[in-house]
This record gives C-alpha cells, sequence and structure tokens, in this order.
C-alpha cells in the first residue's frame, strides 16, 4: 500500500509563485500565493502610490503656463499669440509623443522612460532662465518640455494600470488621473506667489528642481512589471510571465493606429477627448487666469481658484472611477460633458473683480468635473482594443492635447483680437454638449463567443 504526504506548507511557500498549483495547496497557502496575505498590502499598491508622487512631481509644469502670460508679454512685449503658441506647442507634443511612450515603455521599460523623461522636462524648463527671443520659448518650454511632459502623459498611468490590475482599475486609474490636479493643487499657489513677488524667472527655476527631484523615487522605488518581484498582478488568479521587450515601438505604434482608425470608436473617443482637452487645458487652465485678471482679479487669487479646481478634480476623478467600475462609462461620459458645457456658458458672466459665491459655485462644480472624463474613456479603450488598449489610448490622447494645442492658440488669438475671451468660453461649452452627443452613439463591443468544443472521437 502506497502513502501520500502533502507537502509542509513551509516548504510550498519556498517555491517560486510560476511553480505553485493553485488546486493542490492548503488554503492557507494559497491565500498567500494569490496576494491576500493578512495585514500585508499587495506590491501593486506601492507602485501606484509611486507613480501618484510622480505625476504630482511633474505637474509643477503644467501648472506655470497660465501664469507665464501676463509676465512674458510685459517683459518682452511678445504678443499672447506668441506665447500660446508655445504653449500650444507644448500641449500638442504632450499628446503626440504619448502613444510612442506608451509602446516605448514596452521597450525598454517605465523606469527607463520616466525618468528619462522627468530630466528632459528639467532641462527645458531650466533653460527658458536664459531666453531672450520669441524662438526660445518656442524650443525650450513647447519643444523640449513638450516631449519630456509626452513621455509622462496618461499613458504611464494607464500602461501601470493594465500591468498592475486586473481588478479595481477603474479606481486606480481615477486615482492617478487625480494625481496631476493634485499637484496643481501644490504648485499653482505657490508658482503665483513666486512670480508676483520676485518674477517668473524663480517659478521656472522651480519647476525644473521638482521634475528632477522625482529621479531617484521613480528609479529606486517603481518597477516595470509584478513579475519583476515574484507577484501576480492585484485581482489576478494566476502568476503573468513579464513579456519580452517588445522590439520596433515605432512601427507597433503606427500598426495600432492604422489599425485601430478603421474603427468608428476611436474616430468618436478622439472627437470627445479633444473637445475635453479644448475645454481643459486648452482654455481653462491655459487662459482663466488671464481672463481673471482683465477683469481685475490679482493674479494670486486667481491662482489660487484653479488649484481650487485641482482640489474638486482629486474628489471627482477618483468618484468617477469608482463609478466607472459600477456603471455603463458611455452614459458617464455624455453627463460629464453636458455639465462641463452648461458651466462654461456661465463663466462669463461670473468673471468680477473679486472672488464671490457663483464663482466659487463654478469651481466647485468645474473641479468636479475637470478629468472626469478619463477613467469612462480608459475603460472604453479597453473594451474595444484589448491589449493594445495603452497605446489607443495614447492616440485618444493625442487627439485630446491637439484640441487643447488649438484652442491655447486661438484663446491667445481671439483675446488679441476682440480684448475678451467671451467667444471661446461660449464656443467650448457648445463642443461639450457635442461631446455629450458622441459619446452616447459609441457602440459596444460584442462579446466574443466561447469556442465550441469539437465531439469526441472514440
Amino acid at each position: 500500500m502506497t502513502q501520500t504526504t502533502d507537502t509542509p506548507a513551509s516548504a510550498e511557500e519556498q517555491k517560486p509563485v510560476s511553480d505553485r498549483v493553485p488546486g493542490r495547496v492548503p488554503g492557507r497557502v494559497l491565500g498567500r500565493v494569490l496576494g491576500r496575505r493578512r495585514g500585508r498590502v499587495h506590491r501593486a499598491w506601492f507602485v501606484a502610490a509611486v507613480t501618484f508622487v510622480t505625476i504630482i512631481g511633474a505637474a509643477a509644469f503644467r501648472s506655470l503656463p497660465g501664469l507665464l502670460i501676463d509676465p512674458l508679454h510685459q517683459e518682452f512685449g511678445w504678443s499672447r499669440g506668441t506665447i500660446g503658441a508655445a504653449v500650444s506647442i507644448n500641449l500638442a507634443l504632450y499628446g503626440l509623443t504619448a502613444p510612442f511612450a506608451a509602446a516605448l515603455m514596452d521597450r525598454f521599460g517605465i523606469r527607463r522612460v520616466v525618468a528619462v523623461a522627468l530630466t528632459v522636462i528639467s532641462v527645458g524648463s531650466l533653460l527658458t532662465v536664459w531666453m531672450t527671443a520669441a524662438w526660445q520659448l518656442l524650443l525650450y518650454w513647447g519643444l523640449l518640455v513638450g516631449l519630456g511632459s509626452g513621455s509622462m502623459a496618461l499613458a504611464f498611468a494607464a500602461t501601470v494600470t493594465n500591468r498592475w490590475f486586473t481588478t479595481r482599475r477603474g479606481l486606480v486609474s481615477g486615482i492617478l488621473t487625480a494625481a496631476s490636479a493634485s499637484g496643481q493643487l501644490i504648485f499653482l499657489p505657490l508658482l503665483s506667489w513666486l512670480v508676483t513677488r520676485h518674477d517668473w524667472r524663480p517659478a521656472a527655476v522651480t519647476v525644473a528642481l521638482a521634475a528632477l527631484a522625482v529621479v531617484p523615487f521613480v528609479w529606486l522605488l517603481l518597477r516595470d512589471h509584478p513579475a519583476d518581484v515574484g507577484q501576480k498582478p492585484y485581482g489576478a488568479t494566476e502568476f503573468v510571465p513579464k513579456p519580452a521587450p517588445v522590439r520596433g515601438a515605432a512601427r507597433r505604434t503606427l500598426r495600432v493606429l492604422f489599425s485601430a482608425v478603421r474603427t468608428g470608436p476611436f474616430w468618436l473617443l478622439a472627437g470627445t477627448f479633444a473637445i475635453c482637452g479644448a475645454s481643459t487645458n486648452g482654455l481653462v487652465q491655459t487662459h482663466f487666469v488671464p481672463a481673471a485678471h482683465d477683469h481685475g482679479m490679482p493674479i494670486t487669487a486667481a491662482a489660487s481658484l484653479l488649484a481650487v479646481i485641482g482640489v474638486f478634480d482629486v474628489v471627482g476623478t477618483i468618484a468617477s472611477g469608482w463609478f466607472t467600475d459600477r456603471f455603463e462609462p458611455r452614459r458617464l461620459l455624455a453627463v460629464y460633458y453636458a455639465l462641463r458645457g452648461v458651466s462654461l456658458l456661465f463663466l462669463p458672466m461670473l468673471l468680477a473683480p473679486s472672488v464671490h459665491p457663483p464663482m466659487i459655485f463654478f469651481i466647485v462644480f468645474y473641479g468636479l468635473d475637470w478629468v472626469a472624463t478619463v477613467p469612462p474613456t480608459l475603460a472604453l479603450c479597453r473594451e474595444q482594443y484589448g491589449e493594445d488598449s495603452a497605446i489607443v489610448f495614447g492616440w485618444v490622447l493625442a487627439s485630446h492635447q491637439v484640441g487643447a494645442a488649438l484652442v491655447a492658440f486661438l484663446g491667445g488669438i481671439a483675446r488679441d483680437a476682440f480684448g475678451t475671451y467671451d467667444m471661446v468660453w461660449y464656443a467650448s461649452g457648445a463642443l461639450c454638449a457635442a461631446a455629450a452627443l458622441m459619446a452616447l452613439v459609441i457602440r459596444r463591443r460584442p462579446a466574443v463567443p466561447a469556442p465550441i468544443p469539437a465531439p469526441a472521437t472514440a
């Protein structure tokens, strides 16, 4: 008679994760294999935390352009259209670099790409301190900071979310998206104080140092894949081996684009996100401070209001991630764009020399909706494009930044031509209404039926 003995739990735990078979280990060991150890947090949450801090540090450069328009106009005599062109190049490159950055992360790893991007941002921002001509602003702030920031775009958050999480993706994408708003909350009051009390140059140096300070955290604490630390993605039931580096990043990025553009949902997602960028980064983030200053509001007060938008943006984006895990993302997008359009139509009537309750209501309302569109847009990209969703989202993000770039430039031109921003606010409100309708017509991807097993043969 043959006896069988169970492998002791301690010995089982010493085996590599990929060698353990959940169906053949004790329940206590199985719980540990799946990453649910009592009192121990899954490594994915630490990676998400490092990503959050990284995006906060990088958000400093996103806070500065709106504060530079008036100081640069006064010191160098450059038109607002010229300054807006530099911001426009920055925003366009931010978006156009993003899909290639997602593919580069697959090829070289997240840590290397993000560390290099932060260094480029720091160099570009620091060089602006010595500029004397408009072309230098276009080169330093437009080209260098634009390329670096594009590699730090939301494709970074999408890649981390897709690799490290199989559940709670909506919540995590909402938290990481909110990191940019948190950075805005931290840096806007400081940068506006520096610009007002000292000069715009100390503010540019602060941005450079903030980007550079994050590099050691990225290099030492961030990991590219759960397999690097012998863990499963959060919520996964099976170990996922680390994929081999994907060569031909540019070719893959373009191949994914050529495949996606042949589908209707891509154009609807790109169109809605272009309007999202036009009505946030291109319009409010770039032109709200100078528009409020046109009505007699001090720059520090206007910048503080923009920072408060960041406070409620954090709440709204995390809540949007929670909603995305539970509700239909198409309907969420339609509601978000409709509410944003209504708020922008009322804004010209609210601008005044001082802060009053209706303006505070607008700030709270608009802040809750600022980038709440990101989690449902990410969810729809995952639904439609599967493993290529991070790269597809990078291209959708490119449309977001192209829309932002156009309005950043055209908003400055409109201000130079008409002496007011009112026309831009109204046009953006109408565009948001169009985006709400576009979101509703994005079709569901049909479920792929399970293959029918072949009949057994004798």
